[in-house]
């Protein structure tokens, strides 16, 4: 527990460098080399990460301001996801995440269950919520350990199942992305695009940062772009028209830098990559490996960002005019590129059907993030967090996915029998896609 301790103390720019260069000696790697990979693994996050804290640090006070000055008055808060993975792994259960996680993934892999080997450990705190959540409604410890292992159980199956559209729409060859936030948007994004599909007119409009620039010429492009909304959100907020200049500035940034340092950041993960598909191959014939990794990867696509912050002021509007919502937005609006960035790959890059897919992501999370808000505040109450004044608390991101509402919901009301049931239909759901759907998609490519 100590040496976990200090791993979610060092943050993810230490231990996953470290964990990597490990890795890479197991897999065979010249130490020169794997070194090399690893630092240049922690250097792409170093640099990922201030990114995305220019964006934070930006949209932040602006959500803030617009909440002051459209008179927002609903009585649960957004913390926002830094707060609830503290929360989260600030509770004894879920300090248990890390070794549970691994261990079952371990297990799922010498089983052929799932292809995702999770380096991510950070993650981990997604199914420390779920079984934070549930222990608070049902007071029941092993039944929140329970929950962890089943909640962990449906992200792993959910990254094998989005791992080949991930892997061609963003060229993130053996890559996934089990991350309790993000995972779910793949399911989610189906029957939305399996709709808009069948929409005369609106299955035409297909916008890419590609077409939008052609139509539109200089206005199209990625950083005029990112300064034209940057610019919005500020007159929204009601900067003066420096602030606003700034704020501008900075999407604009944000819109170019991301992609240079995801680049950066998969050029230290592909020898990692390569060795360990090479080596399961030759133990495993037949069997291929996905490296689980942040959604941050994906987040620095233009249309994904672009998108995002066209969705920033919406998920205000959203807030107010939507029945039985009590969220107010906040703390995870500069969380909705890690919302929408798996949807993304399935709408294709297609900027139009990400906000409407977004739009009915945010409208359904707001509902049962509003819905889950009893249960984190109690929580967040045994993890001492300090509540600053504030009642009631929620979060958009994990706070309203749908495998939140399933696994906490059914943990909840028919506690063992519920979570029981979902680990059965989980592990059925893993046996076909990886030892039945695989094969029969590699007979039909040979």
């Amino acid at each position: 527990m100590a040496v976990i301790k200090w791993l979610l103390s060092a943050g993810p720019t230490v231990f996953l460098p470290m964990l990597l260069f490990v890795f890479a000696l197991i897999l065979r790697i010249k130490p020169g080399r794997a070194f090399k990979a690893a630092i240049t693994v922690g250097i792409g996050f170093i640099g990922l990460n201030l990114v995305i804290g220019l964006l934070t640090d930006n949209l932040g006070p602006a959500a803030q301001a617009m909440v002051k000055n459209f008179h927002l008055s609903l009585n649960t808060i957004d913390v926002g996801w830094p707060a609830a993975s503290a929360i989260s792994y600030g509770t004894t259960l879920g300090s248990l995440a890390i070794p549970i996680g691994v261990a079952l993934n371990v297990v799922l892999l010498i089983f052929g269950l799932t292809k995702t080997l999770d380096v991510d450990l950070w993650n981990y705190w997604h199914i420390a919520f779920t079984g934070s959540l549930v222990f608070a409604a049902t007071k029941n410890f092993g039944l929140g350990l329970a929950t962890m292992v089943v909640h962990a159980m449906w992200i792993y199956f959910l990254a094998d199942l989005a791992a080949p559209t991930i892997q061609k729409h963003y060229g993130l060859a053996g890559i996934s992305f089990p991350q309790g936030a993000s995972a779910p948007g793949f399911v989610l994004a189906l029957p939305i695009n399996w709709l808009l599909d069948r929409i005369p007119g609106v299955k035409n409009i297909h916008w890419t940062p590609e077409t939008i620039q052609k139509r539109l010429g200089i206005f199209g492009d990625s950083a005029v772009m990112g300064l034209i909304i940057g610019i919005v959100i500020g007159a929204l907020a009601q900067y003066n028209v420096t602030k606003i200049l700034n704020l501008g500035m900075s999407t604009a940034a944000v819109l170019i830098l991301m992609p240079k340092m995801v680049a950066l950041l998969m050029e230290g993960l592909q020898p990692i990559s390569e060795a360990a598909n090479t080596l399961v191959q030759k133990k495993f014939p037949g069997r291929s490996l996905y490296i689980g990794m942040d959604s941050a990867l994906a987040v620095g696509q233009e249309a994904v960002l672009s998108a995002s912050l066209v969705l920033v002021p919406l998920s205000l509007l959203i807030a107010v005019i939507l029945p039985g919502n009590r969220v107010l937005p906040f703390g995870d609006l500069a969380t909705i590129p890690f919302m929408v960035a798996v949807m993304a790959a399935v709408f294709g890059g297609n900027v139009f059907r990400i906000v409407i897919g977004g739009i009915i992501d945010i409208a359904i999370s707001l509902l049962i993030a509003s819905w889950a808000a009893p249960l984190l505040t109690i929580t967040a109450k045994s993890a001492h967090f300090a509540m600053k004044g504030a009642t009631s608390i929620s979060i958009l991101s994990d706070g309203g996915t749908w495998t939140t509402l399933m696994i906490v919901g059914l943990g909840k009301l028919m506690t063992w029998t519920g979570i029981i049931g979902l680990g059965i239909v989980v592990l059925a759901l893993m046996i076909w896609l990886n030892k039945f759907h695989d094969k029969k998609v590699a007979a039909e490519n040979n």
